[in-house]
Protein backbone atom coordinates (compact mmCIF):
# COMPACT_ATOMS: atom_id res chain seq x y z
CA UNK A 1 0.00 0.00 0.00
CA UNK A 2 1.92 3.22 -0.88
CA UNK A 3 1.82 5.98 1.33
CA UNK A 4 -1.03 8.19 -0.53
CA UNK A 5 -3.39 5.31 -0.53
CA UNK A 6 -2.68 4.57 3.28
CA UNK A 7 -3.10 8.07 4.11
CA UNK A 8 -6.82 8.27 2.18
CA UNK A 9 -7.49 5.08 3.78
CA UNK A 10 -7.03 6.33 7.24
CA UNK A 11 -8.57 9.68 6.38
CA UNK A 12 -11.64 7.95 5.63
CA UNK A 13 -11.85 5.23 8.62
CA UNK A 14 -11.64 8.91 11.05
CA UNK A 15 -14.29 10.52 8.93
CA UNK A 16 -16.31 7.34 10.09
CA UNK A 17 -15.41 7.74 13.17
CA UNK A 18 -16.15 11.35 13.88
CA UNK A 19 -19.29 10.46 11.59
CA UNK A 20 -20.61 7.73 14.68
CA UNK A 21 -19.31 10.03 17.72
CA UNK A 22 -21.62 13.67 16.42
CA UNK A 23 -25.05 13.42 15.31
CA UNK A 24 -24.25 15.42 12.35
CA UNK A 25 -20.79 16.26 10.52
CA UNK A 26 -20.26 19.30 8.26
CA UNK A 27 -18.03 18.57 5.41
CA UNK A 28 -16.52 22.28 5.70
CA UNK A 29 -15.19 20.96 9.33
CA UNK A 30 -14.05 17.85 7.94
CA UNK A 31 -12.06 19.74 5.40
CA UNK A 32 -10.55 21.95 8.28
CA UNK A 33 -9.78 19.49 10.74
CA UNK A 34 -7.86 16.80 7.70
CA UNK A 35 -6.72 20.30 6.02
CA UNK A 36 -7.91 18.80 2.81
CA UNK A 37 -10.17 20.54 0.00
CA UNK A 38 -13.91 19.98 0.53
CA UNK A 39 -13.85 17.95 -3.34
CA UNK A 40 -11.62 15.33 -1.36
CA UNK A 41 -14.27 15.05 1.64
CA UNK A 42 -16.69 14.27 -1.25
CA UNK A 43 -14.93 12.12 -3.08
CA UNK A 44 -14.16 9.93 0.63
CA UNK A 45 -17.91 10.14 1.43
CA UNK A 46 -18.81 9.11 -1.86
CA UNK A 47 -16.43 6.09 -0.81
CA UNK A 48 -18.35 5.21 2.38
CA UNK A 49 -21.33 5.25 0.54
CA UNK A 50 -20.06 2.68 -1.82
CA UNK A 51 -18.58 0.57 1.17
CA UNK A 52 -22.22 0.38 2.13
CA UNK A 53 -22.10 2.78 5.16
CA UNK A 54 -25.49 4.42 5.29
CA UNK A 55 -25.23 8.02 5.27
CA UNK A 56 -27.68 10.37 5.30
CA UNK A 57 -26.56 13.99 3.70
CA UNK A 58 -28.67 16.93 4.21
CA UNK A 59 -27.84 20.41 1.79
CA UNK A 60 -26.33 23.31 4.04
CA UNK A 61 -26.25 20.77 7.46
CA UNK A 62 -23.75 17.89 6.58
CA UNK A 63 -24.10 14.26 6.71
CA UNK A 64 -25.56 11.56 9.71
CA UNK A 65 -25.59 8.30 10.16
CA UNK A 66 -28.86 6.24 9.68
CA UNK A 67 -29.60 5.41 13.22
CA UNK A 68 -28.62 1.60 14.73
CA UNK A 69 -25.76 1.77 12.35
CA UNK A 70 -22.26 1.38 14.63
CA UNK A 71 -19.00 0.23 13.99
CA UNK A 72 -17.63 -2.44 16.02
CA UNK A 73 -14.96 -1.77 18.72
CA UNK A 74 -11.82 0.23 17.79
CA UNK A 75 -8.41 -0.06 18.62
CA UNK A 76 -6.24 2.27 19.59
CA UNK A 77 -2.59 3.37 18.19
CA UNK A 78 0.14 3.75 20.94
CA UNK A 79 0.27 7.06 20.73
CA UNK A 80 -3.61 7.38 21.45
CA UNK A 81 -3.08 4.99 24.51
CA UNK A 82 -0.09 7.04 25.94
CA UNK A 83 -2.18 10.50 25.36
CA UNK A 84 -4.88 9.27 28.03
CA UNK A 85 -2.00 8.51 30.70
CA UNK A 86 -1.21 12.99 30.59
CA UNK A 87 -5.14 13.95 30.11
CA UNK A 88 -6.19 11.94 33.22
CA UNK A 89 -3.63 14.34 35.06
CA UNK A 90 -5.15 17.44 33.87
CA UNK A 91 -9.09 16.26 33.90
CA UNK A 92 -8.41 16.02 37.69
CA UNK A 93 -6.60 18.87 38.02
CA UNK A 94 -9.27 21.20 36.01
CA UNK A 95 -12.34 19.81 36.13
CA UNK A 96 -14.66 19.68 38.87
CA UNK A 97 -14.70 16.13 41.14
CA UNK A 98 -18.03 14.76 39.34
CA UNK A 99 -16.40 15.52 36.38
CA UNK A 100 -13.55 13.76 37.00
CA UNK A 101 -15.18 10.85 38.51
CA UNK A 102 -17.31 10.25 35.31
CA UNK A 103 -13.70 10.56 32.83
CA UNK A 104 -12.18 8.25 35.40
CA UNK A 105 -15.25 5.47 34.63
CA UNK A 106 -15.47 6.31 30.90
CA UNK A 107 -11.25 5.00 30.65
CA UNK A 108 -11.76 2.32 32.74
CA UNK A 109 -13.82 1.42 29.61
CA UNK A 110 -11.33 2.17 27.35
CA UNK A 111 -8.69 0.51 29.36
CA UNK A 112 -10.60 -2.77 28.63
CA UNK A 113 -9.84 -2.45 25.38
CA UNK A 114 -6.33 -1.60 25.03
CA UNK A 115 -3.58 -4.20 24.13
CA UNK A 116 -2.11 -5.73 27.25
CA UNK A 117 1.18 -3.82 26.29
CA UNK A 118 -0.39 -0.51 25.57
CA UNK A 119 -1.76 -0.64 29.32
CA UNK A 120 1.73 -1.79 30.20
CA UNK A 121 2.95 1.63 29.33
CA UNK A 122 -0.21 3.56 30.30
CA UNK A 123 1.01 2.49 33.76
CA UNK A 124 4.81 3.27 33.74
CA UNK A 125 3.55 6.94 32.69
CA UNK A 126 0.97 6.99 35.49
CA UNK A 127 3.65 8.24 37.88
CA UNK A 128 6.12 9.64 35.47
CA UNK A 129 3.31 12.72 34.90
CA UNK A 130 2.84 15.01 37.79
CA UNK A 131 0.53 18.32 37.38
CA UNK A 132 1.33 19.96 40.44
CA UNK A 133 -1.71 22.22 42.27
CA UNK A 134 -1.09 25.71 40.85
CA UNK A 135 -3.47 29.32 42.74
CA UNK A 136 -6.77 28.83 43.94
CA UNK A 137 -8.84 26.30 43.93
CA UNK A 138 -11.47 26.32 40.81
CA UNK A 139 -14.37 24.57 42.40
CA UNK A 140 -15.61 24.86 46.06
CA UNK A 141 -15.21 21.65 48.12
CA UNK A 142 -19.12 21.45 48.72
CA UNK A 143 -20.12 21.76 45.11
CA UNK A 144 -18.05 19.02 43.18
CA UNK A 145 -20.91 18.86 40.46
CA UNK A 146 -20.28 22.74 38.98
CA UNK A 147 -19.19 21.82 35.44
CA UNK A 148 -21.20 18.51 35.49
CA UNK A 149 -24.51 20.38 35.95
CA UNK A 150 -23.95 22.66 33.95
CA UNK A 151 -23.14 20.50 30.84
CA UNK A 152 -26.26 19.19 31.79
CA UNK A 153 -28.29 22.37 32.01
CA UNK A 154 -26.94 23.40 28.79
CA UNK A 155 -27.67 19.95 26.97
CA UNK A 156 -31.22 19.80 28.14
CA UNK A 157 -31.62 23.61 27.83
CA UNK A 158 -32.90 23.68 31.68
CA UNK A 159 -32.19 26.82 34.26
CA UNK A 160 -29.92 26.52 37.05
CA UNK A 161 -30.33 28.07 39.97
CA UNK A 162 -26.58 29.24 41.43
CA UNK A 163 -25.48 30.75 44.91
CA UNK A 164 -23.48 32.91 43.97
CA UNK A 165 -21.34 35.23 46.03
CA UNK A 166 -19.73 37.89 43.55
CA UNK A 167 -15.91 39.52 44.43
CA UNK A 168 -17.96 42.62 45.68
CA UNK A 169 -20.64 40.77 47.59
CA UNK A 170 -20.28 39.85 51.42
CA UNK A 171 -22.41 36.91 51.01
CA UNK A 172 -23.78 34.96 48.59
CA UNK A 173 -26.83 35.72 46.35
CA UNK A 174 -29.27 32.92 44.84
CA UNK A 175 -29.22 33.70 41.20
CA UNK A 176 -31.58 31.92 38.35
CA UNK A 177 -29.24 31.64 35.21
CA UNK A 178 -29.86 30.26 32.03
CA UNK A 179 -26.21 28.69 30.37
CA UNK A 180 -25.08 28.77 27.37
CA UNK A 181 -21.55 27.68 27.63
CA UNK A 182 -18.25 27.19 29.48
CA UNK A 183 -15.94 29.50 29.15
CA UNK A 184 -12.20 28.69 30.67
CA UNK A 185 -9.84 31.83 30.60
CA UNK A 186 -7.34 33.65 33.02
CA UNK A 187 -7.19 30.73 35.22
CA UNK A 188 -10.42 30.07 35.92
CA UNK A 189 -13.70 28.60 34.60
CA UNK A 190 -16.50 30.62 33.91
CA UNK A 191 -20.57 29.88 33.26
CA UNK A 192 -21.71 32.00 30.16
CA UNK A 193 -25.49 32.79 31.20
CA UNK A 194 -28.57 35.00 31.00
CA UNK A 195 -29.24 36.10 34.17
CA UNK A 196 -33.20 35.95 34.69
CA UNK A 197 -32.28 38.90 37.84
CA UNK A 198 -30.35 41.55 35.49
CA UNK A 199 -31.62 40.53 32.24
CA UNK A 200 -28.42 40.11 30.30
CA UNK A 201 -25.89 38.26 29.93
CA UNK A 202 -23.16 37.84 33.26
CA UNK A 203 -20.07 35.39 33.60
CA UNK A 204 -20.08 33.43 36.71
CA UNK A 205 -16.72 31.81 38.04
CA UNK A 206 -16.54 28.62 38.80
CA UNK A 207 -14.73 29.01 42.58
CA UNK A 208 -17.55 31.94 43.84
CA UNK A 209 -20.67 29.12 43.16
CA UNK A 210 -21.51 27.93 46.86
CA UNK A 211 -24.45 25.76 45.47
CA UNK A 212 -26.08 24.64 42.40
CA UNK A 213 -28.85 22.71 41.36
CA UNK A 214 -30.36 21.95 37.54
CA UNK A 215 -34.00 23.11 37.80
CA UNK A 216 -36.66 21.38 35.65
CA UNK A 217 -37.57 24.37 34.50
CA UNK A 218 -36.67 25.11 30.73
CA UNK A 219 -34.52 28.18 29.41
CA UNK A 220 -37.29 30.98 28.38
CA UNK A 221 -35.65 31.40 24.73
CA UNK A 222 -33.08 30.59 22.28
CA UNK A 223 -30.33 32.90 23.10
CA UNK A 224 -27.00 34.05 21.62
CA UNK A 225 -24.59 31.15 20.60
CA UNK A 226 -21.29 30.91 22.21
CA UNK A 227 -19.57 32.39 19.00
CA UNK A 228 -22.02 35.35 18.93
CA UNK A 229 -21.34 36.30 22.55
CA UNK A 230 -17.48 36.15 22.21
CA UNK A 231 -17.99 38.20 19.22
CA UNK A 232 -19.60 40.44 21.04
CA UNK A 233 -16.81 40.51 23.45
CA UNK A 234 -14.06 41.22 21.39
CA UNK A 235 -16.29 44.24 19.50
CA UNK A 236 -16.41 45.50 23.47
CA UNK A 237 -12.86 45.16 23.62
CA UNK A 238 -12.05 46.52 20.33
CA UNK A 239 -13.60 49.97 21.52
CA UNK A 240 -10.55 52.76 21.47
CA UNK A 241 -7.42 52.06 22.88
CA UNK A 242 -4.67 54.04 24.42
CA UNK A 243 -0.94 53.65 23.11
CA UNK A 244 1.65 52.79 25.49
CA UNK A 245 5.33 52.40 24.70
CA UNK A 246 7.50 50.87 27.57
CA UNK A 247 11.25 50.63 27.78
CA UNK A 248 12.29 47.07 29.66
CA UNK A 249 15.59 46.33 30.84
CA UNK A 250 16.90 43.44 28.48
CA UNK A 251 17.90 40.94 31.42
CA UNK A 252 14.40 42.01 32.88
CA UNK A 253 12.09 41.40 30.39
CA UNK A 254 10.97 37.82 30.09
CA UNK A 255 9.72 38.08 33.44
CA UNK A 256 6.52 40.51 31.94
CA UNK A 257 5.85 37.89 29.11
CA UNK A 258 3.39 36.19 31.01
CA UNK A 259 0.71 38.10 31.61
CA UNK A 260 1.33 41.01 29.53
CA UNK A 261 -1.13 39.65 26.68
CA UNK A 262 -3.65 40.58 29.53
CA UNK A 263 -2.75 44.31 29.47
CA UNK A 264 -3.03 44.51 25.28
CA UNK A 265 0.71 43.37 24.23
CA UNK A 266 1.27 44.40 20.86
CA UNK A 267 4.77 44.17 20.03
CA UNK A 268 8.50 44.64 21.43
CA UNK A 269 11.60 45.39 19.30
CA UNK A 270 15.36 45.23 20.73
CA UNK A 271 17.28 48.69 21.25
CA UNK A 272 20.90 47.84 22.81
CA UNK A 273 20.48 46.68 26.35
CA UNK A 274 16.94 47.37 26.59
CA UNK A 275 13.40 45.89 25.28
CA UNK A 276 10.94 48.48 23.80
CA UNK A 277 7.18 47.15 24.61
CA UNK A 278 3.93 48.57 23.08
CA UNK A 279 0.62 48.07 24.34
CA UNK A 280 -2.82 49.40 23.33
CA UNK A 281 -4.18 49.77 26.82
CA UNK A 282 -8.41 50.26 27.98
CA UNK A 283 -7.21 50.87 31.42
CA UNK A 284 -4.20 53.61 31.48
CA UNK A 285 -5.54 54.92 35.24
CA UNK A 286 -5.87 51.60 37.19
CA UNK A 287 -4.76 48.04 35.78
CA UNK A 288 -1.97 49.16 33.86
CA UNK A 289 0.04 51.01 36.28
CA UNK A 290 -0.88 48.39 39.14
CA UNK A 291 0.67 46.27 37.05
CA UNK A 292 3.65 47.71 35.88
CA UNK A 293 4.37 48.52 39.77
CA UNK A 294 5.70 44.73 40.20
CA UNK A 295 8.57 46.07 37.41
CA UNK A 296 8.74 50.00 38.29
CA UNK A 297 12.40 50.08 38.79
CA UNK A 298 12.82 47.93 35.40
CA UNK A 299 10.52 49.85 33.27
CA UNK A 300 10.24 53.44 31.96
CA UNK A 301 7.31 54.95 30.88
CA UNK A 302 8.34 55.97 27.37
CA UNK A 303 4.26 57.65 26.74
CA UNK A 304 1.92 58.60 27.17
CA UNK A 305 2.08 61.19 29.50
CA UNK A 306 -1.35 60.65 31.63
CA UNK A 307 -0.39 56.84 32.22
CA UNK A 308 3.45 58.33 33.76
CA UNK A 309 1.18 60.81 35.88
CA UNK A 310 -1.22 58.05 36.87
CA UNK A 311 2.15 55.57 37.78
CA UNK A 312 3.53 58.76 39.88
CA UNK A 313 0.17 59.29 42.04
CA UNK A 314 0.11 55.55 42.65
CA UNK A 315 3.87 55.41 43.73
CA UNK A 316 3.35 58.60 46.14
CA UNK A 317 0.37 56.90 47.20
CA UNK A 318 1.84 53.99 48.56
CA UNK A 319 4.86 56.03 50.02
CA UNK A 320 2.51 58.01 52.18
CA UNK A 321 1.13 54.97 53.42
CA UNK A 322 4.83 53.80 54.57
CA UNK A 323 5.76 57.19 56.27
Amino acid sequence: MTTEIKKRFDRIVEILIQLQSRRVVKAKDLADHFQVSLRTIYRDIRSLEQAGVPLIGEAGLGYSLVDGYRLPPVSFTKEEALSFASTEKLVHQFLDKKTASVYDSALSKIRAVLKRREIELMDVLDGQIVVNKQGPALFPDKVPHVLSSTVEAIASKRQLEIAYQGVRDEQSRIRQIEPIGILHEMGFWYIVAYCLERKDFRQFRSDRIQQIELLSTFCSANHTTMDEFIATRRSYREMPKTEVRLLVDKSFAHYMQGQRNQYGFLSERSIDDQVEMTFASGDIEQALPRWLLMFGDKVEIVEPQALRDNFRKLVEKIASRLQ
